[in-house]
C-alpha cells in the first residue's frame, strides 16, 4: 500500500515538473529530497525521459526533410549575403574616412567664425558704451558735489558725442530723456540763491507739514482753549508744529539755505514754521529787486515758481492708495506748502497777497478732492478708508487753523461715507457667506449654565419655557443666529466710527447708521440667505432650521433698534428716525425657504412617480382586493418619515414648533395635491391611448393608499378630513368609472347635491374615449356578441351626452 502511494506521489511530482515554470521548480524538487525513495524516483524520471526522447525523435524524423531543404536554401543565400555585406561595409568605411576630416574642419570653421563675430561685436559695442557710462558716472559725481560748470561740460559731451556713438539702447534713451531735466536742474539750482531756497522748502515741505499737523493734533487733544489762526501768531507761535520736526530728519547740508536745525527752546515751546525755515534769502532778494526797480519781475517769478511747486505737491503718487503712509506724505507736503505761503503772506509786504493765496488754495482744493476721489475709489479695505477719514479730518483742522476754508473736504468725506458703506457691505457679504458655509443647521446643544449664558449674551433670547428646562438642552436656533446678530452689531459699530469728528448731529449719525444697516439687511444678508437656501444639497431639515433661524432674527430686530438708539442717543420713536427693514428681510427669506421646501418635496415625489409602471390594458380584477403599487408604498413611507421630522425637531420647545407645524401642514397639503394632480395627469396623458377598467381599479387601490395616509394625520393641525380634499377630484372620477354610475352623474350634474360634483365633463369625456378605444380593440368580434354590442352602444351614448353637456355649458 505504501509503494502505491509513493508511486502516485512520484507521478504527481513528475507532472508538476513538466507543467511548472523552471523558476518555481525548487519546492517540487525539495519534496523529493525530503522523502526516502530517491532511487525509485530517479528510475521513474529516467523512464519518463526516455519516453520524451522517443517522442522528440519521432517528431524530428517527421520534419527532418523540410529542415534539410531549408538549410540548403539558407546556405545558398548566405554566400550572396556575405558578398553584399562586404561591399556595403567597404563602401561605408571609405565614405566615413573621406567625410570625417571635412566635417571636423567645417565645425571648427563655424565655431571660429561665430566666436570671431561675437568678439568683434562685443568690442565694438563696449567701445561705444563704456565712454557713455563713464561720462554719466562722472556727471553724477559732479552733480552730487554741486560742481555745476564741469557738469554742464560733461553733459554737452554726453549729449553730442557719446550718446550718438553708443547707438539705440534703452539706457541711452533714458539718459537722453533725463538730459533736459538735468540741464534745467543745473541751471535753476546754480543760478540764484532764491532757487536754492525754493528747492529747499520744496524738499522739506513734508517735514513742515508733519510738524504743523502734529501740533494741530495736540491742540485738539488738549481741547482747553479756543483755537486761534496759527498763521497770525508771533514768531514763537506762528506756523507751530509738533516738536522734533527739524531734528528727526536727516542732517541738513550747508547748501540747503532754506532749512535750519533748531535746538530745543529752554521754555520747551514747539518750534513754528519760521523756526524750521530760514526766510532770509526771500527777504534779501525782495529788497535787492525792490532797489533795482524789478520788484514786479521778482514777484512774478516767485509766484510762478510756487505755482509750479504747488502742482508738483498736488500730484499724488500712482500707488498712493495702497497704504496710509502714502496719503500722509501727500497731506504733509500740502500742509507744508501752505504753511510757508501763509508765513510769507504775513511777513512780507505784497510779495504775495490774499487773492493769490486763495487762488492757490482753490486750485489745491479742487485737485486734492479729485485725487482723493480717484485713489479712494481703488480702496477695498474699510480700515484703510477709516484711517484715511481720520487723516483728512486732521488735515482739514490743521489748515482751518491757518484760516483756509475746508467745508468742501467735509462734504467729500460725506461722499466717501457711501463708498465706505459699500466696502463694508462687501466685507460683511464674505463674512455672512462664511458663517452660512460653516453652519451645521442644527440646534445648539448647551450642557452647562455657562454655555447658556454665553449664547444668551451674544443673542437676546427671551424664552421662559426654555429657561425652565434642565441641562443638557438645546437652543432652537443654530450657530448662525448669534453669529449673524454679533456681526450686525459689529457693522453698526463700524458705521459709527466713520461718523466721528465729522461735525454731524446725533440725528444725522443715527440716520446714516440706520440706512447703512438697512442696506446690509435688505441687500447683503438677504442675498446670502437666498444663496444658502438655493444652493445644492440643502435638505428639508436644513430648510426648516433656516425658517427657525430667520424667525428668531426677525424677533431680534427691535433689539437692534434699541442698540442703535443707545449709541446715537436718538429715540427710536422720533419722527425722523428711519426704521429697520430686518423684519421684511427675514420674512422674505423664510418664505423663500418655505417655497424651497415645497419645491424639493414635490421634486422628490416626482422621482417616485417616475417609477410608476401601470398596465393600462390590465384585465378586470377578480374577487380579491388589489394591493397598492410598490412605488406608491415607498412614496407614502417617505412622506411619513419626512413629516415626522417636520413636527418632531430635536431640542425644539413646544412654543417654537408652531411655525414648522404650519410649514408642515402646507407642505403636506401641497404634497397630497401634487400626488393627486400627477396621478390624474397619468390618466389623461395623450400617449396613453387606451385604458381598461382593470387599470382604473389598480389606480383606485393606489388612491386608497394615499387616502389612508391622509386619514392617519401625518401632520397635526388639520380639521377633520381636510387633507382628504386633496384627493376628492380623483376619488370622484374613479368612483364614477369603477361604479359606472353615469345616470346619477348626468342627471345631477351642476346641482350642489351632485355626488360627482368635482368631476369635470371634459376629463370624463377624455377618459371615456380611451375606454371606448380599448373596448373596440379588445372585442374584434363584438358585433357577434349582444352584451358587447350593448356596452359599446352605452359608451357611445354617454359620450354623446357628455359632449352635449359640454356644449350647453359653453353657451
Amino acid at each position: 500500500m505504501a509503494s502505491v502511494e509513493t508511486a502516485a506521489e512520484h507521478e504527481r511530482i513528475l507532472r508538476e515538473i513538466e507543467s511548472t515554470d523552471t523558476n518555481c521548480i525548487g519546492p517540487t524538487l525539495r519534496s523529493v529530497y525530503d522523502g526516502q525513495e530517491h532511487g525509485l524516483f530517479m528510475e521513474k524520471l529516467d523512464v519518463r525521459i526516455r519516453n520524451h526522447d522517443r517522442e522528440i525523435e519521432k517528431m524530428c524524423n517527421h520534419h527532418f526533410q523540410g529542415f534539410v531543404d531549408s538549410i540548403t536554401e539558407l546556405l545558398k543565400v548566405r554566400g550572396e549575403a556575405q558578398k553584399l555585406k562586404s561591399q556595403v561595409t567597404e563602401t561605408n568605411g571609405r565614405l566615413q574616412d573621406d567625410g570625417k576630416e571635412l566635417m571636423g574642419s567645417m565645425e571648427e570653421l563655424q565655431k571660429c567664425r561665430v566666436q570671431q563675430r561675437n568678439i568683434a561685436s562685443t568690442i565694438d559695442k563696449l567701445s561705444h558704451c563704456l565712454p557713455v557710462l563713464e561720462m554719466y558716472s562722472r556727471l553724477q559725481e559732479q552733480m552730487r558735489a554741486k560742481r555745476y560748470y564741469p557738469a554742464l561740460r560733461t553733459l554737452e559731451l554726453l549729449e553730442h558725442t557719446c550718446l550718438p556713438r553708443a547707438g539705440q539702447y534703452r539706457f541711452c534713451s533714458i539718459m537722453a530723456e533725463n538730459i533736459p531735466m538735468l540741464r534745467t536742474q543745473i541751471r535753476d539750482t546754480a543760478m540764484t540763491q532764491l532757487r536754492d531756497f525754493l528747492e529747499s522748502i520744496r524738499k522739506h515741505s513734508d517735514k513742515i507739514g508733519e510738524t504743523a499737523i502734529r501740533q494741530a493734533q495736540m491742540q485738539r487733544s488738549l481741547d482747553t482753549q479756543p483755537r486761534a489762526p496759527i498763521g497770525r501768531r508771533s514768531r514763537k507761535e506762528a506756523a507751530a508744529a509738533a516738536d522734533g520736526g527739524g531734528q528727526r530728519g536727516s542732517p541738513v547740508s550747508e547748501q540747503d539755505s532754506g532749512i535750519l536745525d533748531v535746538e530745543d527752546e529752554e521754555d520747551d515751546e514747539v518750534p513754528g514754521a519760521q523756526d524750521l525755515v530760514d526766510f532770509s534769502p526771500v527777504y534779501r532778494c525782495l529788497h535787492i529787486y525792490t532797489v533795482l526797480g524789478l520788484r514786479d519781475v521778482f514777484e512774478n517769478y516767485y509766484r510762478k515758481q510756487r505755482r509750479k511747486q504747488a502742482r508738483l505737491v498736488l500730484q499724488p503718487h500712482s500707488n498712493m492708495h495702497e497704504t496710509l503712509e502714502g496719503y500722509r506724505r501727500y497731506f504733509n507736503q500740502i500742509v507744508g506748502f501752505f504753511v510757508v505761503e501763509d508765513h510769507v503772506l504775513h511777513t512780507t509786504q505784497g510779495l504775495v497777497n490774499r487773492a493769490y493765496v486763495e487762488e492757490l488754495w482753490e486750485l489745491a482744493l479742487s485737485k486734492l478732492i479729485a485725487a482723493l476721489r480717484t485713489h479712494s475709489s481703488y480702496c477695498d479695505n474699510p480700515d484703510l478708508v477709516l484711517d484715511l477719514k481720520n487723516l483728512i479730518v486732521l488735515f482739514a483742522d490743521t489748515l482751518q487753523g491757518y484760516g483756509f476754508p475746508v467745508s468742501q473736504l467735509f462734504d467729500m468725506l460725506l461722499e466717501m461715507r457711501e463708498q465706505y458703506g459699500e466696502i463694508l457691505l462687501k466685507r460683511w457679504n464674505v463674512t455672512f457667506r462664511q458663517v452660512l458655509d460653516q453652519d451645521n443647521f442644527s440646534p445648539i446643544p448647551v450642557s452647562t449654565e455657562e454655555e447658556y449664558k454665553h449664547y444668551t449674551a451674544q443673542f437676546p433670547l427671551e424664552d421662559p419655557e426654555l429657561d425652565k428646562l434642565p441641562f443638557p438642552k438645546k437652543l432652537p436656533f443654530s450657530e448662525f443666529v448669534p453669529k449673524v446678530y454679533c456681526q450686525l452689531k459689529e457693522f453698526i459699530y463700524a458705521c459709527l466710527k466713520y461718523s466721528e469728528d465729522l461735525h454731524l448731529s446725533s440725528t444725522e449719525v443715527d440716520d446714516m447708521i440706520r440706512k447703512s444697516t438697512n442696506l446690509l439687511l435688505t441687500r447683503t444678508l438677504s442675498h446670502c440667505l437666498q444663496y444658502a437656501i438655493k444652493k445644492k444639497n440643502v435638505g428639508l431639515a436644513e430648510l426648516v432650521q433656516v425658517i427657525i433661524n430667520t424667525t428668531h432674527l426677525e424677533q431680534s430686530c427691535h433689539f437692534l433698534e434699541e442698540f442703535i438708539s443707545n449709541i446715537t442717543n436718538v429715540p427710536p420713536d422720533s419722527a425722523n428716525a428711519t426704521k429697520l427693514y430686518g423684519t421684511s428681510t427675514f420674512k422674505d427669506a423664510r418664505h423663500a425657504a418655505e417655497a424651497e421646501i415645497y419645491t424639493n418635496l414635490n421634486a422628490k415625489i416626482d422621482q417616485f412617480l417616475q417609477l410608476a409602471n401601470y398596465d393600462w390594458m390590465a384585465a378586470a380584477p377578480g374577487g380579491g382586493a388589489l394591493e397598492a403599487s410598490d412605488y406608491l408604498v415607498d412614496l407614502i413611507a417617505f412622506l411619513k418619515s419626512t413629516f415626522s421630522v417636520f413636527t418632531n425637531l430635536p431640542g425644539t420647545p413646544v412654543e417654537h414648533a408652531t411655525l414648522p407645524g404650519k410649514v408642515a401642514q402646507t407642505a403636506c397639503m401641497s404634497a397630497c395635491k401634487h400626488i393627486s394632480t400627477s396621478l390624474t395627469e397619468l390618466l389623461l396623458d395623450p400617449e396613453v391611448r387606451q385604458i381598461s377598467i382593470g387599470a382604473l381599479h389598480q389606480l383606485n387601490a393606489d388612491v386608497q393608499e394615499c387616502e389612508g395616509f391622509a386619514r392617519a394625520g401625518p401632520v397635526a393641525g388639520f380639521q377633520g378630513d381636510t387633507l382628504l380634499l386633496a384627493f376628492s377630484d380623483l376619488r370622484q372620477l374613479l368612483e364614477l368609472f369603477t361604479q359606472w354610475d353615469w345616470s346619477a352623474y348626468l342627471a345631477d350634474y351642476g346641482k350642489p347635491s351632485c355626488k360627482y360634483l368635482r368631476v369635470n365633463p371634459h376629463t370624463a369625456l377624455v377618459l371615456l374615449e380611451k375606454m371606448r378605444e380599448t373596448s373596440r380593440k379588445n372585442n374584434v368580434f363584438a358585433q357577434f356578441r349582444k352584451p358587447d354590442r350593448d356596452r359599446q352602444k352605452l359608451i357611445d351614448a354617454i359620450i354623446k351626452q357628455l359632449r352635449n353637456l359640454i356644449a350647453q355649458n359653453r353657451t
